[in-house]
């Protein structure tokens, strides 16, 4: 059950993540970063929660693969 948990975690905060760069607007928007600063807030948190739940879903995977063997 958690891990179906830790599933669903991840995949919402992967596709809640806004896109580095998409198309034309990404290059234009890409280049204004450069001199105004990266917007952080929501989007740094997002970040470290996936990282979290990464971890959390790769060693879960390695547990269930070895006591479930």
């Amino acid at each position: 059950m958690i891990y179906v948990l830790i599933c669903i975690g991840l995949i919402a905060t992967v596709l809640l993540q806004s896109g580095k760069s998409t198309g034309l607007s990404g290059t234009i928007s890409g280049g204004a970063e450069v001199f105004f600063g990266k917007k952080k807030g929501i989007d740094d948190k997002l970040a470290k929660f996936t990282e979290i739940l990464a971890v959390a879903f790769l060693g879960l995977s390695i547990l269930m693969m070895v006591v479930l063997k």
